[in-house]
């Protein structure tokens, strides 16, 4: 975390958030890097410009449906790596204002998202592979051109001309459009040691401390991520789940983990590899209780609205964070040992034991003999019975043998609750 910017409060509370990856890759259908993975040229890829008209674009319902299924805040791609611009921006002309769109999508998601009660976010990339200053590199689409011509291409461009353009860009986004309260910047990669390239650039190439400083004089408060290369507000594991909370330095610092649906941002329509909305739910319980969010993406169609698998998984989060919001909202992680295949979170003094598995009638808690004044199932309020089980209990043919001292022992009923995953909410006695 930036040592000078301590970050928002509202961003460790809200822990769920939606992601929002939509350009000119959604009519190629078929991943958002496409113009990187199949080394499309520029004047090529252009095409997609003269087809891009998104009839059925409606923020509101994106707006509403990330609403109900309980996320707090909404990020969108202003700009992805492809280098079209979502916005009417003054920069450029490879923006949606000059295709059959006809219009600012910008203005109309922060007028939405705002107008839903949720926090505005956007995502910027800092790559281009579009703009002719950003020069050919091992992720550029001419990145298998022959070596000659990469090195004629490259003589006529400037990357100070570009740094220009993209601080530009975002003084115009973080001008233009009220309060943004998160910015997510995509990516550096001079020191990726997972995925290295050849003339991978980084924070000199964007100019990442100034641009920086550009960003929190434009927008006090606002909430940055880890990845120009220069410390952020929060880290962001991408495509995995974090085993532990995050640390910097041996220091634990806010996280989020950015998910997808089915492994690609952009709208893929031959891609059915989807996570079971139960799966994702479990991502989310398992993210807040170490200490972190989780981004959950959506990659809306070519014509603008959300695919039936997106929508189905969103309702799932609403079915259940209708009855189990308390327990990621305002909630962290927990000192209390948790028992195989659950996941605490905490709320103040109520305990939120998360069931991955449904155990037959009882479920032992560690240390929380004496600390737990009342338990209820979440979903609906009911009682759950406790006890402690002294240690020397024999055990016979029809009862249970002693736990360990200090364990707590609640009576499950028989048949699992209809919901993705159980919840039990303990109350805890004062100064447990």
């Amino acid at each position: 975390m930036a040592p000078d910017s301590p970050i928002a409060p509202w961003f460790t509370h809200d822990r769920f958030g939606m992601f929002v990856h939509w350009g000119l890759y959604a009519l190629a259908a078929r991943h958002e890097w496409v113009m990187n993975f199949e080394k499309t040229p520029t004047e090529e890829y252009e095409r997609y410009a003269e087809y891009f008209d998104p009839d059925l674009y409606d923020p509101v319902s994106w707006a509403r449906a990330a609403k109900a299924a309980g996320m707090k805040y909404v990020v969108l791609t202003t700009k992805h790596h492809e280098g079209f611009c979502l916005w009417d921006t003054a920069l450029t002309d490879y923006k949606a204002t000059n295709t059959p769109a006809g219009r600012d999508l910008v203005r109309e998601f922060v007028d939405a998202v705002r107008g839903e009660g949720l926090k505005v976010g956007f995502y910027h990339s800092l790559l281009d592979w579009h703009h002719p200053d950003f020069t050919i590199d091992g992720r550029h689409p001419r990145r298998d051109d022959p070596p000659e011509e990469i090195e004629r291409l490259n003589a006529g461009r400037d990357m100070a001309r570009y740094r220009a353009y993209l601080h530009g860009q975002i003084r115009e986004l973080l001008t233009d459009y009220g309060r943004i309260d998160y910015l997510f910047y995509d990516f550096s990669y001079a020191n990726d040691h997972h995925h290295p390239v050849w003339g991978g650039k980084g924070r000199d190439d964007w100019g990442s401390d100034e641009l920086m400083a550009l960003t929190r004089e434009l927008q006090p408060g606002i909430v940055v991520n880890d990845r120009l290369e220069i410390p952020g507000d929060i880290v962001t594991p991408e495509q995995y789940q974090p085993s532990e909370p995050m640390t910097v330095d041996g220091v634990e610092v806010p996280w989020e983990a950015c998910q997808t649906i089915n492994g690609s941002w952009g709208y893929f329509r031959d891609n059915h590899d989807h996570k079971a909305p139960e799966l994702m739910i479990r991502m989310l319980i398992d993210g807040v209780s170490k200490n972190g969010n989780m981004l959950l993406n959506v990659g809306p169609t070519a014509r603008g609205e959300l695919d039936a698998v997106a929508t189905r998984a969103l309702a799932e989060f609403a079915r259940w964070m209708h009855l189990h919001a308390r327990s990621i909202h305002g909630a962290s992680a927990s000192a209390y040992e948790t028992p195989v295949d659950a996941r605490y979170t905490q709320r103040g003094d109520r305990l939120y034991l998360h069931l991955f598995s449904w155990p037959f009638e009882h479920i032992h808690l560690p240390g929380l003999a004496g600390r737990v004044a009342y338990a209820q199932l979440l979903n609906d309020a009911s009682e759950i019975a406790f006890r402690e089980i002294p240690p020397e209990t024999a055990a016979l043919t029809t009862g249970m043998g002693g736990q360990p001292a200090g364990t707590l022992t609640l009576q499950l009923p028989v048949v699992r609750p209809d919901v993705a995953i159980p919840v039990v909410e303990l109350f805890l006695r004062e100064g447990a």
